[in-house]
């Protein structure tokens, strides 16, 4: 079965309120998908931290579930 990518943004903004968060299906299946997240939470982290705070916000649906997840993140720029 696979992940709805609202259900994906769902999870990944409940552990990161402020985050901006960009899904796309890449092959259109509902099994690949790339997420862009920005979030000042990744402040500081570094880029395997910061996927690592994302893949646990996911709740274990990372390889199961969610079969593939292209991501990028980020921190937003400052004013």
């Amino acid at each position: 079965m696979a992940m709805d990518a609202n259900e994906i943004e769902r999870l990944i903004k409940a552990s990161f309120p402020d985050a901006t968060v960009e899904i796309v299906d890449l092959a259109g299946d509902g099994d690949h998908y790339k997420a862009i997240v920005t979030s000042a939470a990744f402040r500081g982290k570094s880029r395997v931290q910061q996927h690592q705070m994302v893949y646990a916000a996911l709740k274990g649906n990372m390889g199961g579930t969610l079969h593939a997840l292209q991501l990028t993140t980020q921190v937003p720029a400052d004013a």
